[in-house]
């Protein structure tokens, strides 16, 4: 028995009689309610109408499951379709497999729904969301934990994640993935496990700090015009791209020896930085208004219409 190392629950889900509980799901779900409780209290201290945040996450929540969803079944399509499936596999979302990009982009259009029906200035809203839906990811990523998932190549650190041989990958980028070297059984039996990289405990650690080190920057230079999801942005996507090398997860899609993870990181990268510059020489600093002219909030709560 290796002497260090971080273990992993038995397994990932609890049964209340017929009601399964699922470890993943709670971590998402707990992602959801601390980012939006956060994201209230920023919007309220920048002057926004107490409650706004939670209406627009009732349709940006939603969306972002979906878009979450889709990114999953159109990236890794022979998990879903083909011999072996039922029709209803793509739908099957308590079996695991979403994408944070998907979750992002498809719950950006929620977000802009809600705000044209509130007269919201978008960029003002995504610049109050941004620490916080690191926050979220950076509490999510547990639920990666609990399923034994997503983990990174095999190490013999003393924080090395114990897996068990039964989740071990088979094949990495088509290519068949040797038997770790640090295999181990517990005392008095045949169970075997390996150590690897705990990469959803490397990913949480660097959203919670990328989340602290957006409010700092914020603060220090006032940023706005959605300037502060813009760096939220990019220091995800540097995070996710040196994470992405270490994990030894099965994927379908890799051009030029980088896995489609990793485009997506570069290509999203480069499109933050270049609204990070562009707009930063057009409108430096941050603009306070939170509404769309004409569209204030009334005394009572209600919109005013243009």
């Amino acid at each position: 028995m290796l002497p260090l190392s971080i273990p992993s629950p038995s397994k990932g889900v609890v049964h209340l009689g017929p009601l399964p509980i699922r470890g993943y799901a709670l971590c998402i779900i707990a992602g959801i309610i601390v980012c939006i409780w956060l994201a209230e209290r920023r919007w309220k201290a920048r002057g926004g109408t107490p409650g706004q945040v939670q209406d627009v996450a009732l349709w940006a929540v939603p969306f972002g499951l979906v878009g979450a969803r889709l990114y999953s079944v159109i990236t890794d399509s022979d998990r879903y379709f083909g011999a072996g499936h039922p029709w209803w596999q793509p739908f099957a979302i308590w079996q695991g497999g979403i994408g944070v990009w998907g979750a992002i982009s498809v719950g950006a259009l929620g977000a802009w729904i809600a705000c044209r029906q509130r007269g919201i200035r978008l960029p003002a809203l995504a610049d109050v969301l941004a620490p916080c839906i690191l926050v979220a990811q950076g509490i999510g990523r547990w639920g990666n934990w609990f399923n034994q998932e997503l983990y990174g190549k095999a190490t013999s650190l003393p924080w090395g994640l114990r897996i068990d041989q039964d989740n071990w990958p088979t094949t990495v980028g088509g290519k068949n993935v040797s038997v770790p070297s640090s295999v181990q059984h517990d005392v008095g039996t045949t169970h075997a496990y390996a150590t690897f990289h705990p990469t959803f405990l490397y990913e949480s650690l660097w959203d919670l700090g990328a989340a602290a080190l957006v409010f700092w920057i914020e603060r220090r230079f006032k940023l706005g015009h959605g300037r502060v999801f813009a760096l939220y942005a990019m220091i995800y996507c540097v995070g996710r791209a040196w994470i992405e090398y270490l994990r030894v997860d099965s994927v379908e899609h890799t051009f030029g020896g980088l896995r489609l993870n990793d485009w997506t990181a570069l290509i999203v990268f480069l499109g933050a930085l270049t609204y990070f510059v562009v707009v930063g020489r057009k409108r430096p600093g941050r603009d306070d208004r939170l509404y769309v002219e004409g569209r204030e909030p009334l005394p009572d709560g209600d919109t005013a219409e243009a």
